[in-house]
């Protein structure tokens, strides 16, 4: 953990790195720079080695705008250091072709991109991969005596919000070394930080939560040096760095990282208690709810039950997309965590890509919806779900 690691999220979301701007501006500006002058060629190797920090080049993420970024989202999961992608994909990709090419195994839902790449694209360059279901956990130790060296889980998940026991699968893979990778964008680092229950590296969507308004696209990785040293050279020669002018919008938004996930978190569990109460709402996915199947588990391992539900139409596929066309309030838009509220129909958007069969295997109906709450005033928006519902 950085050195900053014993003040509290809210105050290492706004002062997490250590570098200064010259002209005393509280955040490190943009340096939209592709390559750094050195003084001497000692100087240059000093910081190519790293022996000393420094900028370099910016593909290489030796930029100030990136490397102060960097610092911050290490602190905020509590890792030693932090990589910063140009999406939430660059670094998952990054991260099954550096850990997983011995093989990965996806627990449960999770983003319609992810079981895309897991299942089409990595086999085409001989990594086994396999997809399992929460309810075939006892899969997971003949996976992991076969040779299978990484464990890749969302949770919660998209879009049924299901729960997995980051500790309990931690210490199931370690015990045959394999690592465990767990994506934290439904939860963001305020209500959970997979490190703390022994997950290896934590992924992020920064598109998400940590950006915060829809305005800019980027993920994150973080863990320790160990597991994220082998990491860089694959972003490095991917070319999947993030831009500068990108790592300082995303500084921006951590900034309010804090104050604007509790803000999620407490409209949502509003509008999860008022859709279980709704007649044409047949059931409603929050982990917030008392009669959530891991309300438990989220209580044991999450600070907050985020900003994300999703609630299934009493009806038809059709009867789901009339509701959704009607909302005023909730744009109708893939991606999620911004200010604004969204909603989609995740057989039409997040998980399109897969069969009906395989949506109904993974417990993903058509008469979904998953909503992104945002920052309006929670009476409003759950006014609009009521009139859209009528």
């Amino acid at each position: 953990m950085t050195e900053d690691s014993r003040y509290r999220l809210a105050t290492r979301s706004i002062h997490g790195h250590r570098l200064r701007d010259a002209h005393g501006s509280p955040h490190i500006p943009v340096y939209d720079t592709t390559t750094f002058a050195f003084a001497s060629t000692a100087d240059l190797l000093d910081v190519v080695d790293g022996r000393k920090p420094g900028s370099f080049y910016t593909r290489y993420g030796l930029n100030p705008s990136i490397l102060a970024l960097e610092e911050t989202l290490a602190g905020i999961e509590g890792a030693e250091m932090a990589w910063a992608f140009c999406s939430g994909m660059a670094a998952e990709t990054a991260l099954f072709l550096t850990h997983g090419r011995e093989g990965v195994v996806c627990i449960g839902d999770a983003y319609g991109g992810t079981l895309e790449l897991l299942a089409q694209q990595l086999p085409l360059l001989g990594i086994k991969t396999h997809l399992i279901l929460g309810d075939e956990l006892d899969r997971l130790d003949a996976l992991l005596a076969d040779g299978i060296r990484l464990v890749f889980f969302e949770t919660p998940t998209n879009p049924t919000l299901a729960l997995f026991d980051i500790r309990a699968m931690a210490t199931k893979a370690h015990a045959h070394g394999a690592l465990v990778a767990v994506d934290n964008t439904f939860a963001s680092p305020v209500n959970q930080r997979p490190l703390e229950f022994g997950a290896d590296i934590v992924v992020h969507s920064a598109t998400k939560y940590l950006g915060g308004h829809s305005d800019l696209t980027a993920g994150a990785m973080m863990g320790s040096k160990a597991s994220l040293g082998p990491v860089w050279s694959w972003r490095k020669n991917l070319g999947s760095m993030i831009a500068p002018a990108t790592a300082s919008l995303l500084s921006r938004s951590l900034r309010t990282l804090v104050v604007r996930v509790r803000q999620h978190n407490a409209a949502a569990q509003q509008i999860a208690e008022a859709m279980t109460r709704h007649p044409k709402v047949s059931r409603v996915f929050y982990p917030g709810l008392a009669d959530f199947p891991a309300h438990a588990l989220a209580k044991k391992q999450m600070h907050g039950f985020g900003g994300m539900l999703t609630i299934e139409v009493a009806g038809r596929r059709e009867d789901a997309t009339r509701v959704a066309d009607r909302l005023k309030l909730f744009a109708l838009a893939p991606s999620l965590g911004g200010a604004e509220s969204l909603v989609t129909q995740p057989c039409t958007t997040t998980h399109h890509e897969l069969t009906p069969a395989e949506r109904t295997r993974r417990g993903i109906s058509d008469s979904m919806l998953r909503l992104s709450v945002g920052l309006e005033a929670v009476e409003d928006l759950i006014d609009d779900l009521e009139q859209a519902l009528r």
